[in-house]
């Protein structure tokens, strides 16, 4: 999941004044964590609650309310602040930049041995439609966890080797999954490309990020230079490239200085007590 808040840090200065290269500083001094950081870490402790429905609902509003300044939505805002309990059919990308926890508790063993899904792979459902529960905005989540879940279990060692080849058998999922085309480039995405809060117009551009990228630096930096919502972007992009390949410690330790005591605590506690399988 700190795959998600190091591009959520770093696209953070660029989601307003968006750049079209990969030639930045990956880190600013102003630089800062949006709702992006926030719900990602809701999500998660939404999971170390017992991972049901009113657990990611009442996470969310917990750290909303905590982090009101976070950047979110207009909806999203108002559903955070209401006694509203219920979705609101929203298809936006902030259902597939939080999602990332739930694909890290679901079990490569078991895949291993059935070839089936592990049945955790329903948290990323339930996480996308507290709010999110328009089938663009599940769809998006869904993706966004199969595509981090198969990296986990290939480049983790329980399948192919190859990295290409471990692409190609992520892209031909998604594209057959979901529906999403995967087939445009970056350098063809790039020009045209715009600010876009949708799932539909976000997430499929943040995997060809990942799917284009050599390492988890280059994943993000190829986000970041598609412009359009480039925090969201990133932080999808992000949560999929350190399932892939990890991420530096300086990436890690940097982007550590941007968090506040609450957001680390999180963070301490998710990698004490989820157990990765």
């Amino acid at each position: 999941m700190l795959g998600a808040i190091v591009g959520d840090i770093v696209g953070s200065v660029y989601e307003w004044d968006n750049i079209k290269t990969k030639d930045f500083p990956l880190f600013r001094e102003d630089c800062f964590f949006t709702d992006d950081t926030v719900m990602t870490c809701a999500v998660a402790e939404a999971i170390m609650n017992g991972g049901q429905k009113d657990d990611f609902i009442d996470a969310m509003k917990k750290y909303g309310r905590m982090y009101p300044d976070a950047g979110y939505g207009t909806r999203f805002d108002a559903w955070i602040h209401s006694n509203d309990r219920t979705p609101y059919n929203s298809f936006g990308n902030g259902s597939a930049m939080r999602v990332s926890p739930c694909a890290w508790v679901m079990d490569c063993g078991f895949c291993a041995r059935t070839g089936c899904w592990p049945s955790s792979r329903a948290l990323a459902h339930l996480s996308a439609e507290a709010t999110h529960n328009h089938p663009e905005g599940i769809k998006g989540a869904m993706a966004t966890s199969d595509a981090i879940f198969m990296c986990r279990y290939y480049f983790g060692g329980d399948g192919c080797d190859n990295p290409a080849e471990i692409k190609r058998l992520i892209k031909e999922h998604i594209e057959q999954e979901y529906g999403y085309n995967l087939s445009q480039s970056l350098d063809e995405i790039r020009p045209t490309y715009r600010f876009n809060e949708t799932c539909q117009n976000t997430v499929p551009q943040a995997i060809i990020a990942f799917l284009e990228s050599t390492d988890f630096e280059d994943a993000i930096r190829n986000a970041i230079s598609l412009g359009g919502d480039s925090d969201t972007l990133a932080a999808i992009t992000g949560s999929i490239a350190e399932a892939a390949y990890g991420i530096p410690d300086w990436i890690k330790e940097k982007s550590y200085s941007y968090l506040d005591e609450p957001l680390k605590d999180v963070l301490r506690r998710w990698e004490e007590t989820i157990v990765i399988k």
